[in-house]
């Protein structure tokens, strides 16, 4: 189990990219923070998730105040 945004999730063994496709989020307009690191865009096809790692995903807004 991967704990995502506070959630434990069936995710092990997916790359950062599949998961993020499967759960409906647009890859260009996400940061992704791995095991308390933020994930470079590049690594997130080659990134597998593993039991126990905690991710994050936060979604970037357009709009104004």
């Amino acid at each position: 189990m991967v704990k995502i945004n506070g959630e434990m999730q069936q995710a092990a063994g997916k790359t950062v990219a599949a998961y993020l496709e499967e759960a409906g989020y647009d890859s260009r307009a996400v940061a992704v923070e791995h095991n308390e690191v933020i994930l470079p865009k590049e690594r997130y096809a080659s990134t597998r998730l593993a039991d126990g790692d905690t991710v994050e995903i936060v979604c970037f807004m357009g709009g104004g105040c």
